[in-house]
């Protein structure tokens, strides 16, 4: 009787109590299918981990669509917490001021060791301020690398073993797939960051001036030099013969080498997830191809992928619930376990480390093709590229390279164009944001 007073007591109590009400983080993104399920099963695990604070990630579409959706909800008064922008959206935020609070602010103001060193240096310096402040917290960093098919290789008497290193290689790899039936040897995503930023940086040529516009805002384009112009001539050669199949703008491209219709893809380390899940056939990753006979090649190549950035304009509590996640986001198992699975960079050295120790690079050949092409010394043309109003530029990329594809323009009058577009949308962004 007594021990059923006493539970009636307690139950009693506890509904007078209210439970302390978590604080809710607001975090949107953009990934989807595998990346999808990993980005949801952070939050989950970190909501798990802890009863203060509780992450809900919102899917807002594509990167341009998710950063132009912030954009409105800022000004509405109603952003999110945290943010997910491509690397293409990085000037632009940067020049938001007042739309954003950097990340190391964050982290210090909530009593979180925080230190840009730690960080992969081409991931820290693409994300730091001139000042030195880190800005944006590395998230899903990426790069480019070459994924070929092992079992279209064997079957049209290629080293499987071998993946074509030089550029000269690919298009004799693409003539032996097409003449074994193969109707796509190649294709390519993400046409400007693979075939125009990430080829300039491995070739250490400018992409653009001022150190790819990491030196300033008068940055301008310089994507119409003889080698950029010898490299667009290649690949439209090769797709008027059929050796080199363009399957669209952004990421359309990739379930076409999960499916086996295309047996050779140019495109982000963060591709791997789905491959490896969803792929029937054997695959090999393989570092970008270059032209051997350009001095310094290959170099290094470019960050992509996104950064999380904090949005201005919250409650102190809500930002140390931000801090308390990038603290648990960044910590050394979390961030190799992210790696193992989705193919995105260990962004920080002791993730790296920890990975490699595991013994994860060796049973997966080929895993450590991204992280070793960003871990290479740096130079002033091959840092990253950090230009305003580069999400519309990258538009104008797709247009003129599309028009190359479709033999309505020579590399030539496409690069030429990109250059003259651009820079007039480079000196608008100039323009706008001159002091202040």
């Amino acid at each position: 009787m007594n021990k059923i007073s006493f539970t009636a007591v307690a139950l009693a109590t506890a509904l007078v109590m209210p439970a302390q009400a978590q604080t809710e983080i607001q975090w949107w993104h953009s990934m989807t299918a595998v990346n999808g399920e990993w980005v949801n099963d952070l939050a989950k695990d970190f909501n798990a981990s802890q009863t203060k604070y509780k992450i809900v990630p919102v899917y807002k579409g594509q990167y341009p669509e998710s950063m132009t959706a912030a954009v409105a909800a800022f000004r509405a008064g109603n952003a999110p917490h945290i943010l997910q922008v491509f690397e293409v959206g990085t000037a632009t935020m940067m020049a938001s001021k007042g739309a954003i609070v950097p990340v190391a602010q964050i982290m210090k103001d909530a009593g979180f060791k925080f230190d840009p060193g730690a960080y992969i240096s081409a991931v820290a310096g693409y994300y730091t301020a001139p000042n030195g402040q880190m800005l944006s917290f590395p998230f899903n960093s990426s790069t480019t690398v070459f994924y070929y098919n092992k079992d279209a290789f064997k079957a049209a008497g290629l080293d499987p073993e071998k993946a074509p290193s030089s550029w000269p290689e690919v298009a004799l790899a693409a003539a032996k797939l097409k003449a074994n039936g193969h109707k796509c040897p190649l294709t390519i995503g993400w046409q400007g960051w693979t075939q125009l930023e990430s080829f300039s940086a491995w070739h250490n040529v400018e992409f653009a001036t001022k150190s790819n516009g990491l030196a300033g805002l008068d940055a301008r384009m310089k994507v119409n030099s003889p080698l950029h112009v010898r490299h667009i001539d290649n690949l439209a050669n090769m797709s008027k013969h059929g050796l080199f199949v363009y399957k669209g703008r952004n990421n359309l491209a990739e379930p076409t080498f999960v499916s086996g219709e295309c047996a050779m893809i140019t495109t982000s380390s963060g591709f791997y997830g789905n491959v490896k899940k969803n792929a029937k056939f054997a695959f090999g990753l393989a570092p970008l191809p270059y032209y051997p006979d350009v001095p310094g090649a290959p170099q290094n190549t470019v960050i992509g992928g996104a950064s999380l950035w904090v949005m201005a304009g919250k409650k102190p509590e809500e930002y140390k619930g931000v801090a308390a996640f990038f603290n648990y986001v960044s910590s050394p198992e979390v961030q190799s376990a992210s790696h193992k699975r989705t193919g995105y960079l260990p962004v920080t050295t002791a993730a790296f480390q920890l990975t490699e120790k595991s013994g994860f690079y060796k049973e997966n050949p080929g895993t450590d093709v991204a992280p070793n092409q960003m871990i290479r010394k740096v130079t002033d043309k091959s840092r990253g590229i950090r230009l305003g109003n580069y999400v519309q530029i990258r538009t104008i990329e797709d247009e003129e390279l599309e028009q190359v594809w479709g033999g309505k323009k020579s590399a030539q009058e496409a690069l030429d164009s990109i250059v003259k577009r651009g820079n007039e949308l480079l000196e608008r962004f100039e323009k706008d944001n001159k002091k202040g």
